[in-house]
């Protein structure tokens, strides 16, 4: 999963090599924490949240197929 996030994030960016995204996982849930370039933010997040929510959705529903809640922040 952590690879499909990153395709989808480095692909949203003008500077993909400051992408770091972090991960942290338990039995029954994973959390990821997304850095970018601050010139980024805005892309990554885009017009009231419309993008990250669209990125938090389509990484649920892989998440889901493994029956694991996801969770993304979204750090500058």
């Amino acid at each position: 999963m952590k690879e499909l996030l990153t395709i989808v994030i480095k692909n949203l960016v003008d500077t993909p090599d400051e992408v770091l995204i972090t991960e942290k996982e338990n039995e029954k849930s994973i959390s990821y924490e997304v850095k970018v370039a601050k010139s980024d933010m805005g892309k990554v997040i885009g017009k009231k949240g419309k993008m990250a929510k669209s990125i938090r959705t389509v990484m649920k529903a892989v998440a889901t197929k493994e029956h694991k809640k996801i969770v993304i922040e979204f750090v500058g």
